[in-house]
């Protein structure tokens, strides 16, 4: 193990990971439970069908709507699925089969490597889940562990927005930092000093909101969120690496849809010479893991016999 891990998790043999000749299933639903928002998605024969999010007053009226909502605009019957499997901190609001169907749960952060990994193609990296908070998983050949995380993420963009913008809609928020300008908020080296630092480039942030003013535009003030929670996101993954040789870091979550991460993450790759990755299917990574736990565990058993 390159660091020390909280706890271990689970693992898996890389040749039941990887092994791409499925038995035969029927479809393996994945459902992300979240206070209000719920992910689902379809896994069959290891391909990802329709991924969706639905937004609900509550994590059991979220996992109904989304869970109805997909089988009939996939037009999936009921016979056709194999399994159901929650995670998510919502899950533990659900203790009954869902419309009928066998219903399990898969760990969260089980759920978040598995479908990093799946959706990423490599096999060594930290996975950085930015949720409400961040949870940090680290993917070692086959073993998954929970590494820690910190309690900056989409819920500290919401309630500083609130607080500050009047507003805690993300979508407004992240279009009101494009008109914004960084320089106007964040401090950067150097406006400090007049030559580069040892390994600090001149374009690099010294210190978040260090150049704000108290009649600073609601544009530039978004911008200062935004870059805040993804900066510090960004420099917890790679402090938490430091004694390792990892490199690889696969970003999931609902932040990874904000147009930002594609000016703060390359900005932070120069810097520390590593990989920021966000997939196709990034916010869905936890659904599709969870489907993918009870698929490699059937695989799992199928080769034990």
């Amino acid at each position: 193990m390159p660091f020390a891990a909280d706890f271990l998790v689970s693992s898996w043999r890389k040749t039941i990971l990887y092994h791409k000749t499925d038995i035969f299933m029927g479809i393996v639903i994945g459902i992300d439970v979240g206070i209000s928002t719920t992910k689902i998605v379809g896994v069959e024969q290891m391909k990802v069908i329709s991924p969706m999010r639905i937004t609900a007053a509550d994590p059991v009226t979220s996992l109904y709507g989304a869970f109805g909502k997909y089988l009939y605009e996939n037009k999936i019957q009921l016979t056709d699925v194999e399994q159901v499997v929650l995670t998510g901190v919502g899950s533990e609001y659900i203790d009954r089969p869902v419309y009928g169907l066998p219903t399990i749960k898969a760990d969260e952060f089980v759920a978040d490597g598995l479908g990093a990994r799946f959706e990423s193609g490599l096999d060594r990296i930290l996975v950085v889940s930015m949720g409400t908070g961040t949870s940090l998983v680290l993917c070692d050949g086959d073993e998954i562990c929970h590494v820690g995380g910190i309690s900056i993420g989409g819920g500290t963009l919401a309630g500083l927005s609130r607080i500050m913008l009047q507003t805690s809609d993300i979508k407004q928020v992240a279009t009101l930092a494009m008109q914004g300008d960084i320089a106007n908020v964040n401090l950067n080296i150097g406006d400090i000093s007049a030559h580069p630092l040892p390994g600090l480039p001149l374009n690099v942030t010294a210190s978040l909101f260090g150049n704000a003013k108290s009649d600073a535009s609601r544009e530039d003030i978004a911008a200062g969120l935004i870059y805040t929670v993804l900066q510090t996101i960004g420099s917890a993954a790679v402090l938490a690496t430091l004694n390792s040789d990892i490199r690889e870091f696969v970003m999931i979550g609902n932040l990874t849809l904000l147009p930002q991460c594609r000016d703060v993450f390359p900005m932070m790759e120069n810097l520390y010479k590593v990989h920021f990755r966000i997939p196709k299917y990034s916010q869905f990574c936890t659904a599709i893991g969870a489907a993918l736990d009870y698929i490699y565990k059937q695989r799992n058993a199928a080769s034990a016999k």
